[in-house]
């Protein structure tokens, strides 16, 4: 395919961004302290800011002695009433969308604030970021003469202020794209914010078969899900037959590795490039920065300010926290962010761990609380706790022991959570037991809800009734009687619960 001169002009452009990220990894201090002074100088006269004297602070000291760590609940009255419709509380420019993530243990959902300097400076930069490694690493690339396929979800108004508007930060940032990426982006917005997923996924499939598609960005679990409903609607038997100058997929979200060996069948291309981000709710973190690189490079000039917190030494928002310039290799370290929107000193809920320090590139390692998250549920244990409870009240049920895990796709099948529950009180109808579990879920989790959607994502959950003393015999196997050793009620892999499958078949019930 010949490359065409707005493809070249588009690739050079990109590849001069690349200078810049330069100047980062090999200055990573002393950007992130001019940084840090920064945000602190713009925020100074918010309420936040005369709250905690920012105007007092000139270095990094000062600002830990200053600002407190913070969560979502401790920001959360403070964020209610920007919802409402105050500004200068956290961030001094005005402040009108919000992404919906999945909640904490006291609110189904959270909504974090995302100004326009976060827009701009942060998630739009990270991806221009990511262009500039790839064109950096492919220097004949030809995917501006053709389409990027872009997943996102839906905004709504604020129900009680019309005048701010919440969703998924994928469809935040589709609303807010340039119209110079809008027009190298497909599905048009229209498609792309509609809140039906089925009609969507359906509307998607319908215009970008009949167009050039040479990218996709988006997660695992619905890209899947989007990627197999073009198969069966062009009988094609791989992507290629449909897009044949499809050449990258930038994906995030969730643990690309149970999904690596699918996509790998539908699009059979030995060069295509897979690059992981880590793009959240909260921000635009880190891009992996080549092919072959171990780990994500953290993006140190967009717009965010990093400590860490080892989780040897975790205790909430009472912990101690280091800077970028202590972290070690192979450590683990819960991440905690000062972002462009306000976010002070607040703790995400990830664990990350260090591949390298020069540069500084990292793994996503899990949770600071127990949870899953391979189709993007989000699913914590204060969740899988209460809906337990509820699934115990309504069927007269006692759980002794359980735990859950994810069971991935296969073939044409949606993913669920499989789950092992010993009883010490069986419940009335097992089957009763697993439908109010799953509603349970549905209630508590926004996330979850939406990925069970017509079972597109996530089918109800499989429950499997242990035999008596199941996980009792597995801890003894593990030499892990007594003391404080116990089970894991959630797990993000499969290790545990097929142990206790395989010790299950020992002897049935």
């Amino acid at each position: 395919m010949a490359i065409d001169p707005v493809n070249k002009l588009i690739a050079w452009q990109m590849r001069r961004r690349y200078g810049k990220i330069e100047r980062f990894m090999l200055n990573p201090h002393q950007v992130q302290e001019e940084l840090l002074l920064k945000l602190v100088k713009k925020a100074a006269n918010t309420e936040w800011g005369k709250r905690h004297n920012f105007k007092s602070i000139s270095s990094f000291s000062d600002f830990q002695n200053s600002a407190p760590l913070q969560n979502y609940e401790s920001l959360k009255d403070d964020i209610d009433r920007i919802r409402l419709g105050e500004q200068n509380i956290l961030w001094p420019t005005e402040i009108k969308w919000f992404a919906k993530s999945s909640g904490t243990t006291s609110s189904k959902s959270k909504f974090l604030p995302v100004s326009l300097e976060a827009i701009e400076q942060n998630h739009f930069k990270g991806g221009r970021d990511l262009l500039a490694f790839y064109c950096n690493e492919i220097h004949e690339t030809t995917m501006f003469s053709g389409y990027s396929l872009k997943l996102g979800g839906s905004t709504t108004p604020n129900s009680s202020n019309h005048e701010t508007y919440y969703g998924d930060l994928s469809a935040v940032l589709i609303e807010n794209l340039p119209f110079w990426v809008e027009m190298r982006s497909t599905p048009n917005q229209a498609i792309a914010l509609m809140e039906e997923w089925e009609s969507k996924i359906e509307k998607i499939v319908d215009r970008a078969i009949k167009q050039n598609v040479t990218s996709l960005f988006g997660v695992p679990s619905w890209m899947l899900v989007l990627c197999r409903r073009v198969l069966e609607k062009t009988g094609a038997d791989n992507l290629l037959e449909v897009w044949p100058n499809l050449e990258l997929y930038a994906h995030g979200g969730v643990s690309f590795t149970p999904y690596r060996k699918q996509f790998e069948e539908l699009i059979p291309k030995d060069d295509f490039v897979y690059l992981e981000t880590y793009n959240a709710s909260e921000g635009f973190f880190a891009i992996q920065d080549t092919v072959e690189s171990q780990g994500m490079l953290l993006m140190l000039d967009n717009g965010i300010f990093y400590e860490f917190i080892p989780m040897s030494e975790y205790k909430g928002i009472e912990s101690r926290t280091i800077p970028l310039h202590e972290v070690q290799p192979d450590v683990n370290y819960a991440m905690v962010i000062t972002t462009n929107a306000g976010l002070w000193r607040y703790i995400i809920g990830d664990t990350v761990k260090f591949t390298s320090t020069a540069p500084y590139r990292i793994e996503i390692t899990g949770r600071t609380k127990l949870f899953i998250n391979a189709f993007g549920e989000e699913l914590i244990i204060d969740n899988a706790e209460k809906a337990i409870k509820q699934a115990c009240v309504r069927t007269g049920a006692e759980v002794k022991e359980y735990t859950a895990a994810p069971y991935y796709m296969e073939g044409q099948d949606s993913g669920a959570h499989e789950w092992i529950v010993e009883f010490s009180k069986r419940p009335s109808n097992l089957e009763d037991f697993e439908t109010v579990l799953d509603d349970s879920l549905r209630e508590l989790n926004s996330d979850y809800e939406a990925k069970r959607h017509k079972n597109m994502a996530l089918k109800a959950p499989i429950v499997h009734e242990a035999k008596p003393e199941l996980f009792h015999q597995w801890l003894k196997q593990k030499g892990k009687l007594g003391g404080q050793h116990k089970v894991p009620r959630l797990a993000n892999d499969r290790v545990l619960i097929e142990e206790l499958l395989r010790l299950q078949r020992d002897t049935h019930l």
